[in-house]
């Protein structure tokens, strides 16, 4: 019996710890990742940026729903959408 599906979450799992980037609406609840960078327009990278979300800055997501997170950066605790979440990638 092959079980694709189950075999399938573990490689992901396997590529997210090998460095694979994944948007931070895909990032599980309780993991810690870090940011490798920011996609958008200059004035929404230069806001993320003074919220703390630069490369390399350690991002713990303590809830999510649907793909919009709540977020713990440098002390502080964001909520964010899933449209921005999906402009912050991650290792």
């Amino acid at each position: 019996m092959d079980n694709t599906i189950g075999s399938g979450r573990v490689a992901a799992q396997r590529e997210v710890r090998s460095g694979a980037q994944l948007p931070l609406s895909m990032v599980n609840e309780g993991e810690t990742v870090s940011v490798a960078r920011v996609r958008g327009k200059q004035e929404l990278r230069q806001h993320l940026a003074e919220m703390g979300f630069v490369q390399g800055s350690s991002v713990q997501v303590v809830s999510r729903v649907s793909g919009d997170v709540v977020v713990k950066v440098k002390g502080a605790t964001f909520a964010l959408n899933r449209d921005i979440a999906m402009k912050i990638v991650t290792c």
